[in-house]
């Protein structure tokens, strides 16, 4: 066996990719923690998935009402690679509020308060966007940052921002 059959085994035995990244295959939960090998766990979201801005919408809102931020995560990550440059922050703040819920959610109020803030930041100042509210979402995750360093948990479902504030407003 040569060096790089060695060195493709091992990869293969930490859930690594052909190209050497962490690409773990391990079943996850609902909020995107790691399950033992063999357990039941939620379908993850395939990766490098390129969607119109308006079904990455749908697609994140969808996860995000079923109490998994993790996986919509995903989803904003997917249209912040492979959409255009000029919209990258806007998906990339949506993503860290997912990330922020997911943590929140976790019970980190540490980091789930300081990235529902980061992506609040990130979106302050833009405008609507992809009929993305994005106003009323920076109002919703300064709100739920502040209950989450104060301690309050959260449940991800319930606590699921609506993006294009078809509730009437986000998270109402």
């Amino acid at each position: 066996m040569n060096a790089t059959d060695e060195n493709r085994d091992r990869d293969k035995a930490r859930d690594r990719d052909a190209e050497g990244r962490a690409r773990s295959a391990r079943p996850r939960d609902g909020l995107g923690r790691p399950l033992p090998y063999g357990a039941a766990g939620v379908e993850r979201q395939p990766e490098g998935v390129v969607r119109s801005p308006a079904e990455t919408v749908a697609q994140a809102q969808r996860l995000l009402d079923a109490g998994m931020p993790f996986h919509a995560h995903e989803v904003f990550e997917d249209a912040w690679k492979s959409g255009p440059e000029e919209a990258a922050p806007l998906w990339r703040g949506l993503a860290q509020l997912a990330v922020g819920l997911t943590h929140a959610a976790r019970g980190n109020a540490v980091g789930g308060a300081r990235l529902l803030r980061r992506g609040a930041e990130a979106l302050a100042g833009r405008g609507d966007a992809y009929g993305i509210d994005v106003a009323g979402l920076v109002v919703w995750a300064r709100a739920l940052a502040g209950r989450v360093a104060a301690g309050e948990p959260v449940d991800a479902a319930a606590e699921a921002p609506a993006l294009a504030g078809r509730r009437g407003a986000p998270g109402g």
